[in-house]
């Protein structure tokens, strides 16, 4: 295990022990209220954010996700094959954190930026060779098309957005409206 693993795996124990610590300060709560107010509760926007489902195809904004650490816990989550559209202003990103995971779970990468090589590099013998890109309404068209019914397609970018956007909420937004024009 690698240094940024540990430090995932610290950061959820510790997570883990704060919610062990509020809920039993609350020896009478049960299960099923607290599945009850979770079912409600909405998601923020650009983080793990369902946008729709098309087809059977699930687009997940996930543009708040501009370092590989977030990007970990995103493909974590996933239990579904996934069209992964990710890329941007690379700050030399240490891709190796998530290869094994990308490997296991993504069936196509699209990269979105102007300059794609690490991400290219990292990911072309583990998941095959991306598509590179440097529009969204294409990126998620595509995206559309590799994908089949089941799959997800997830915007979970690993890098920050200023290359082709104003921030993460720009580049979440044109994915939001690009999808709900299919």
């Amino acid at each position: 295990m690698n240094s940024i693993e540990k430090k995932l795996v610290r950061e959820r124990n510790i997570y883990s022990g704060i919610a062990e610590t509020i809920a039993s300060n609350f020896p009478d709560l049960r299960k099923e209220a607290i599945k009850e107010s979770l079912v409600g509760f909405p998601n923020v926007a650009h983080r793990l954010e369902e946008v729709a489902t098309i087809k059977g195809i699930s687009f997940i904004n996930d543009s708040k996700a501009t370092n590989v650490n977030a990007c970990w816990f995103a493909l974590e989550s996933m239990n579904r094959p996934v069209i992964w559209i990710a890329g941007g202003q690379d700050t030399g990103n240490d891709y190796s954190a998530i290869r094994e995971l990308a490997a296991e779970k993504v069936k196509a990468l699209i990269c979105l930026g102007r300059d794609n090589t690490n991400l290219v590099r990292s990911f072309k013998r583990t998941i095959g060779v991306p598509l590179e890109l440097d529009n969204m309404k294409e990126a998620v068209n595509i995206a559309y098309c590799i994908a089949s019914p089941g799959d997800v397609v997830l915007l979970s970018p690993a890098c920050p957005s200023f290359d082709l956007f104003e921030n993460y909420a720009d580049r979440g937004k044109c994915f939001r409206e690009a999808v709900l024009e299919l």
